[in-house]
């Protein structure tokens, strides 16, 4: 496999460990960037643009990165709280009155990011072409009853997270989706290849590769790699019809093609941001920091919203994931779910494969995308690679982060 693109020096393990993904992991066609204090030091990318094509993978290749695109879509009410229009602690319902509707008088802002507001699963899924529909999806969040009480414990909102925030920032803002306010005041000003609603002059021009399903490779022999067999209890969660954790991956019912035009054009801040690695990583680096290389350097989160956001709000037992999560306000948390760089690190994963996060420490920001989508819902056995090599090349230069205890 070619692996083309450029490291600075230093960080030779990196791509030693994205060429190995090829190799020993299944990847299709994927790409890398790192950013270190606000400059790339990262930018890779290999195979093919397709997970079932022949055409390359070339520089600017999107991707659609699934639930990644949640942490994209957390900056959107934490500026919204950083610039003094939203406040995190006041009730959903004060911007949102049709919200209260059985027993959600008490779902506060905070609860929509940390995923305490009790509203994982929808009684009645919605269909593909009603999810896609910018007020259909609202409306049967607003309708549910939540499943449990809401501030009182937590649980990953897969699909929910995304009608809910974005229609609470559609009232804040008059009207201006998370997609729209993304464009307008992130994408932009950073020259971003990153979209929540793929532009029709984007999708024309064959921004996004076509993404698919990869098998997951043979488990590695005890001691000789990652584990890729889920525990028991996680894998009866997903095989059981009943489970919160079925229920909530099925609030969409048949899920949509990941590849249509309508889906990548539509935008749910849950699951179909379109991303470059570049564009996820320089989103991250702006989150901390300047970020050189543009027209203007452009630093999004102020100190008090970047500790904000990587603040503890949940931990422990997740009633959807089932295995043991550390949340944010919209970012997950280093943990043995989701191990990032150091326990400082914030970020998301997207299911199957795609990962973007900062550390501020380390000064380090992270994007991986893939065409080839595996079963993982948190700790993608590629994107951990990647992570230890960025850990290793950090003490190579002389930045050593540690070994992060999960």
């Amino acid at each position: 496999m070619d692996v083309h693109g450029t490291v600075a020096e230093g960080f030779e393990p990196v791509r030693d460990a994205f060429a190995g993904n090829f190799a020993a992991l299944g990847d299709r066609g994927a790409a890398v960037a790192v950013y270190r204090d606000g400059r790339k030091v990262v930018d890779l990318w290999g195979g093919t643009r397709d997970v079932d094509g022949t055409e390359p993978w070339r520089r600017g290749t999107a991707q659609v990165v699934r639930s990644a695109t949640k942490g994209v879509a957390a900056a959107v009410p934490l500026l919204l709280h950083q610039r003094g229009e939203l406040d995190l602690d006041a009730p959903v319902g004060e911007y949102w009155p049709e919200f209260k509707a059985h027993g959600k008088e008490r779902v506060l802002v905070r609860h929509v990011l940390n995923h305490r507001a009790g509203l994982p699963v929808l009684d009645r899924p919605l269909t593909p072409e009603d999810a896609l529909d910018p007020l259909r999806g609202p409306r049967a969040v607003a309708a549910q009853a939540p499943v449990w009480e809401p501030g009182t414990d937590h649980g990953y909102h897969a699909l929910t997270y995304g009608w809910l925030l974005d229609e609470l920032v559609r009232r804040v803002t008059g009207g201006r989706g998370a997609g729209e306010w993304i464009a307008d005041e992130i994408a932009r000003p950073l020259d971003l290849d990153l979209w929540l609603g793929l532009p029709a002059a984007e999708e024309a021009a064959g921004r996004a590769g076509r993404v698919g399903r990869l098998e997951d490779p043979d488990p590695a022999p005890s001691g000789s790699g990652p584990r890729l067999r889920p525990k028991r209890a996680v894998t009866e969660a997903y095989a059981d019809p009943g489970s919160l954790t079925r229920r909530a991956f099925a609030a969409i019912t048949p899920f949509p093609d990941q590849n249509d035009p309508a889906y990548r054009a539509a935008a749910l801040p849950a699951t179909n941001g379109v991303a470059t690695a570049d564009g996820l990583a320089r989103f991250y680096a702006a989150l901390i920091g300047d970020v050189h290389g543009v027209t203007r350097r452009v630093r999004l989160f102020d100190p008090a919203t970047m500790e904000r956001a990587r603040a503890e709000e949940s931990a422990g037992p997740d009633r959807v994931l089932v295995v043991g999560t550390r949340f944010g306000l919209g970012y997950m948390l280093h943990g043995s779910a989701s191990p990032l760089l150091s326990p400082g690190s914030f970020g998301h994963p997207g299911r199957g494969g795609a990962l973007g996060f900062a550390d501020p420490e380390a000064g380090v920001a992270f994007g991986y995308v893939t065409n080839g989508f595996r079963k993982t819902v948190t700790a993608d056995p590629r994107a951990q690679a990647l992570v230890r090599a960025v850990r290793e090349s950090l003490r190579r230069t002389g930045s050593d982060v540690g070994t992060p205890q999960t």
